[in-house]
């Protein structure tokens, strides 16, 4: 028959390409081992170091993933495919890129990542959460996971399988820019937030504690980073070095990285900083001997941003040897991210003339296609269009408002502790907003959000400013009058009933974070003294870490540390008018200047403004 013919014919043909082959590693059904060293025991040496291969976003054309076998794809902080990008047009980007990595000889997808440190912050109308600074402050560690959870969905629903979180830095001294994306100066409260990556990745099934898990197409591969001493650096300078002895490496910086394997976390990321003048992405030591077979961390080690080119000074002087030295110290993906031929060049070279063994192209390759198979990639390795809806859905936004209302911690409430301020009556005659901050959704946010360092500004994303958190708050009857920074006549004339001052930080991320006299920014300091000296009045103050805030506590009547609350600024007016109760608790000590730097809950002088653990209770208003 007709038919039977075409059949043969059609199964010839199938047969001729190759495809009839059963392919192990194709397998679901088959064990995780066995499809591994299938695949492996297949791949040529160009298809290998293009797994070991993270390109930026906007080099990897389809043409570019087939060529070289590109392993992963990255956005660098605010890389997106247009601004104001739709999840629909992440997951058409994202799935493009697949469908190339998809067309070559094995067909190995590629994994995409993101930095995803506070909600999905590179993306338009994304829930923005606290950064970790003021999520530390919450000592909720159940919390942290539901956040963990939405921000897994949010990702997901632009296409994206992989997030370079959490950041389980911990931060010894507040000069330093990235203080905010540590939860705590104390190791213990670090540890204890390490239940992000259950709530990114899903909780590990019992019995396989310690193994790279993801569990399934609505959760995302995490990263621990960045591994290890980040937090510690001489001054707080970013990517700088950290000048402990091993038993301070191991008791402050490393124990969080013992509770990310036991998650499961699926990947490390190598710091840029050194210990004791060696630089991490060159530290053979503390990424093999102690990571990989003493911790016995199962999953991939990925670099920083140009982070093996970081390995001399300048960096880049002398590329092969840092390739040389970022691969022999046991990174297994190096985010390039752009000179990706060069690397693949030198890469490939070193391995042909023995100076970097087969072997450990090998370990690196096997642990990459282990999260690969493990996460589910190989059967669902395209973007899921039902999920566009989970970003900035708004029960992630409620979450968020939660987490901000918990994070605040209250460090003054009243000149005297029989006259508290808060919680301030919704009903009033007249009251004052004032302040840079008060109105400005960007400011709230911080760094790492839509683009690397932050913007200013309402009309970057969704969310509530903190004015428009207070106007919705209080009775329709009382009259609300914003003046970012007025002057003392007028408030003097203003017969306000009180005042709520919010002042603080520009948005930084990284180096240009780091700071030396930790002020905060003018005209902060005289808004506060103009408002604080003829109304009574609440501080509210936007930062990444404490600033020095001890020549002006005499004259606010209330301070209340928001950190850097994210998008949903309601939370800070559910706590200010009485809805909900302050609960939250300093994760870093606040200190009384610069010159007590650094200064750390546990040190012989411990002499702060307000001490690691403080914070000042209110009740919520029946």
């Amino acid at each position: 028959s007709l038919h039977k013919t075409t059949f043969v014919l059609l199964m010839f043909c199938l047969a001729a390409l190759g495809s009839a082959d059963y392919l192990k590693y194709k397998d679901p059904k088959q064990p995780l081992g066995v499809r591994i060293k299938d695949l492996l025991g297949r791949m040529t040496l160009a298809e290998k170091i293009g797994q070991m291969t993270q390109i930026e976003r906007e080099n990897a054309t389809a043409e570019a993933m087939s060529k070289y076998f590109i392993g992963s794809v990255l956005s660098g902080g605010g890389s997106v495919p247009s601004p104001q990008a739709s999840a629909a047009a992440w997951q058409s980007m994202v799935n493009e890129m697949q469908k190339g990595a998809l067309s070559t000889r094995l067909g190995i997808p590629m994994i995409y990542g993101i930095d995803a440190v506070h909600g999905h912050n590179n993306v338009y109308k994304a829930t923005i959460f606290p950064h970790n600074v003021g999520l530390g402050a919450t000592r909720d560690p159940m919390l942290i996971k539901r956040i963990g959870e939405a921000t897994a969905l949010e990702v997901r629903a632009t296409g994206i399988p992989y997030a370079f979180a959490p950041c389980i830095a911990v931060c010894r001294d507040p000069r330093w820019g990235r203080c905010y994306e540590s939860y705590s100066e104390d190791p213990k409260v670090v540890q204890s937030m390490t239940t992000l990556i259950s709530g990114l990745q899903g909780d590990v099934p019992a019995g396989s504690e310690g193994r790279p898990y993801v569990g399934g197409s609505k959760k995302v591969a995490a990263c621990a980073k960045h591994y290890v001493g980040d937090g510690g650096t001489f001054m707080g300078i970013n990517e700088n070095n950290t000048v402990i002895d091993a038993h301070g490496l191991m008791t402050i910086h490393m124990p969080a990285y013992y509770n990310s394997i036991i998650r499961g976390v699926s990947t490390v990321m190598t710091s840029y900083s050194s210990w004791n003048g060696k630089k991490m992405h060159a530290n053979h030591f503390l990424v093999t001997d102690f990571l990989k077979n003493k911790l016995k961390f199962r999953g991939f080690v990925i670099s920083d941003w140009q982070g093996i080119d970081r390995i001399t000074s300048p960096p880049g002087v002398n590329y092969s040897y840092s390739v040389e030295a970022g691969v022999g110290a046991g990174i297994d993906m190096i985010m390039v991210p752009y000179a990706y031929t060069e690397f693949i060049d030198d890469l490939t070279y070193q391995v042909k003339n023995n100076i970097i063994p087969m072997s450990r192209i090998d370990d690196a390759v096997y642990r990459i296609l282990r999260v690969k198979f493990t996460m589910g990639l190989f059967e669902s390795p395209y973007a899921d269009p039902s999920l566009v809806g989970e970003l900035g859905k708004q029960e992630h936004r409620d979450l968020a408002r939660e987490a901000v209302r918990k994070s605040l911690v209250l460090l003054k409430n009243g000149k005297s502790a029989s006259s508290p301020l808060l919680p301030l009556p919704k009903k009033a005659g007249k009251i004052l907003v004032a302040g840079s901050h008060a109105d400005d959704l960007g400011l709230q946010c911080g760094g790492w959000t839509i683009t690397w360092q932050g913007q200013t500004g309402n009309d970057k994303t969704a969310g509530t400013t903190i004015l428009s958190a207070i106007k919705s708050t209080v009775d329709p009857s009382t009259e609300v009058v914003f003046s970012e920074n007025p002057d003392s006549a007028a408030v003097d004339s203003g017969k306000y009933d009180y005042a709520i001052v919010v002042v603080g930080e520009p948005p930084y991320a990284e180096t240009f974070g780091d700071n030396l006299n930790l002020t905060i920014p003018a005209p902060g300091p005289s808004v506060i003294q103009s408002v604080c000296k003829s109304v009574k009045c609440v501080v509210v103050l936007i930062s990444g870490r404490p600033l020095v805030v001890e020549p002006y506590i005499g004259a606010m009547d209330a301070f209340v540390a928001a950190w850097l609350p994210g998008s949903e600024g309601q939370g800070v007016a559910d706590a200010l008018f009485g809805d909900y109760g302050f609960t939250g608790k300093l994760a870093r000590t606040w200190f009384k200047s610069v010159d007590q730097l650094p200064m750390n809950v546990g040190d012989k002088h411990y002499d702060p403004l307000f001490p690691f653990g403080f914070g000042l209770t209110t009740e919520a208003n029946k």
